[in-house]
C-alpha cells in the first residue's frame, strides 16, 4: 500500500454524519444523566493538529473524551470492531464510527509502528487525536509509565500535547461491567505542551524526556498514585522473564 493509499484510507475514516449525530444525540443525554465536571475545555485548541494524551481507567474513556471535548476527536480502536458481520457487526461499526474511532491492528513491532504511522496521518489532516500513553487500562487505578509513541508523534508532527486527567471513569464502568453506572466523573484538560525543545523524534533520550513530561502533567491533573513501571501483563514463563530482563526493548 502506498503512502497515498494510506492517506486516503485515513481520510475515508474521518468521522462524518454518524459522529455528528452521536454528538448531537448522545452528548446532551449523557450530560444530563451523568453531569460530568469538565475543567479546562479552553485549553484545547479550536483548530489544527493536537494530541490529547490521557490516563486510562475504563473502556468508557474513549466515549467520555469525545463527548466532552470542545471539538471533534479521533482515536485508534481495534480493527475487529469494524470487521464484524451481520447486525452486530453493523452496530459495532456504526458505534465506533460515531465516536470518531479509526480501526487499526494492535500489537508490537511492525504493527505498533503502523499504528503510529496511522496516527501521524490523522494528525497530518489537522485533526484532534486522543491516545493513552500507558498503552492499556490501569486495573488498579495507578498511573503507569508512558510509552514513547506519544512523544514520537508530537516530535514528528510538531503537534502540541494537551494532557487529560480522567477521574472516576473506573467507577462509571468498572472492568467487566456491560453498561455504565450513574457515577460522578471529572475530565481535566491541561495546558498545551510544546515538546519540540526536547529534540528530534529520532532521539531515544528526547522521546523519553518528552514522554515523562507528558506523564507528569497527566499526574498533576488526575492525582493518581504513581506505579513507576510499565502497565503490561506479567511474563507467563521463565523464557519470557529472561527475554525481558536481557533485551528490555524500548516501549513505544
Amino acid at each position: 500500500m502506498t503512502d497515498t493509499d494510506r492517506s486516503e484510507k485515513a481520510e475515508a475514516r474521518r468521522p462524518g454524519f454518524l459522529y455528528l449525530l452521536g454528538r448531537a444525540g448522545i452528548a446532551p443525554v449523557a450530560r444530563i444523566l451523568y453531569r460530568p465536571t469538565v475543567v479546562g475545555r479552553r485549553n484545547v485548541p479550536k483548530s489544527g493538529a493536537v494530541i490529547l494524551a490521557s490516563n486510562h481507567l475504563s473502556f468508557i474513556d474513549s466515549l467520555v473524551i469525545p463527548l466532552v471535548a470542545p471539538r471533534r476527536v479521533q482515536f485508534l480502536a481495534k480493527s475487529h470492531y469494524f470487521t464484524g458481520t451481520g447486525f452486530r457487526g453493523w452496530l459495532s461499526r456504526s458505534f465506533f464510527s460515531a465516536i470518531g474511532a479509526v480501526g487499526v491492528e494492535r500489537g508490537a513491532g511492525q504493527a505498533a509502528q503502523e499504528a503510529l504511522d496511522q496516527s501521524k496521518r490523522i494528525l497530518d489532516t489537522g485533526a484532534a487525536f486522543a491516545l493513552y500513553p500507558e498503552g492499556t487500562r490501569s486495573l488498579d487505578g495507578r498511573l503507569y509509565k508512558g510509552r514513547t509513541g506519544v512523544a514520537w508523534l508530537a516530535l514528528t508532527t510538531g503537534a502540541p500535547v494537551v494532557p487529560v486527567g480522567l477521574i472516576g471513569t473506573n467507577e462509571l464502568q468498572p472492568v467487566g461491567a456491560r453498561f455504565p453506572r450513574i457515577r460522578p466523573v471529572t475530565v481535566r484538560f491541561g495546558t498545551p505542551i510544546d515538546l519540540r525543545r526536547h529534540g528530534s523524534a529520532e532521539s531515544g533520550k528526547a522521546r523519553r524526556l518528552a514522554t515523562d513530561e507528558i506523564m507528569a502533567a497527566i499526574h498533576a491533573l488526575s492525582g493518581q498514585e504513581l506505579a513507576n513501571e510499565y502497565n503490561e501483563a506479567p511474563p507467563t514463563n521463565t523464557v519470557e522473564r529472561v527475554r525481558r530482563a536481557i533485551l528490555r526493548p524500548e516501549r513505544r
